[in-house]
């Protein structure tokens, strides 16, 4: 069951996105730290009603951000369509012992159909680019990849930009 989050839900998505970032660690993918992301993130995620989490068998194994904000970052960007009434999707994670069983599939799913309804032009994401895996994954889901940005607080390697024309 997808849902959208509660600050109850936080602690344990925090658990989830840390498990993330030890996990990606361990295969040499410096993704994700101690300072990204954090609780102050997913508590504005919160208030904008904009934080999702995945429930299987009662309990949260993973979250994403589904908002319609535009992170300045993203400005030089050459995008397929124009920045309007576009669906961004962030902190997507799914917990290491729950990976390779198609939930990161049932989000995006979830996520394009919630796109579809609500009458958005795209989807447009980012992802680290030292993450094969999520490339291949975003690729085989037809996202165009379209450009690079840099989160200087997260890492000094940068971050593929990918859209998905509705």
């Amino acid at each position: 069951m997808i849902r959208k989050a509660t600050n109850k839900d936080i602690d344990t998505i925090l658990e989830i996105t840390q498990a993330c970032g030890l996990f990606l660690t361990d295969m040499g993918v410096f993704q994700w730290n101690e300072s990204y992301p954090n609780k102050n993130i997913f508590e504005k995620d919160v208030l904008r009603n904009e934080l999702y989490v995945l429930e299987y068998q009662s309990n949260i194994i993973g979250c994403m951000v589904l908002s319609t904000l535009m992170d300045e970052e993203y400005l030089p960007v050459k995008w397929l369509t124009k920045n309007k009434n576009n669906l961004y999707i962030h902190r997507l994670a799914i917990h290491p012992n729950q990976q390779r069983k198609g939930f990161a599939k049932k989000l995006m799913d979830f996520a394009e159909a919630f796109a579809m309804k609500n009458s958005f032009k795209s989807v447009r994401l980012d992802t680290f680019s030292e993450n094969i895996n999520n490339q291949k994954f975003y690729e085989l889901r037809r996202y165009k990849r379209l450009g690079e940005i840099y989160f200087p607080n997260q890492s000094k390697s940068s971050f593929y930009c990918y859209e998905l024309v509705l």
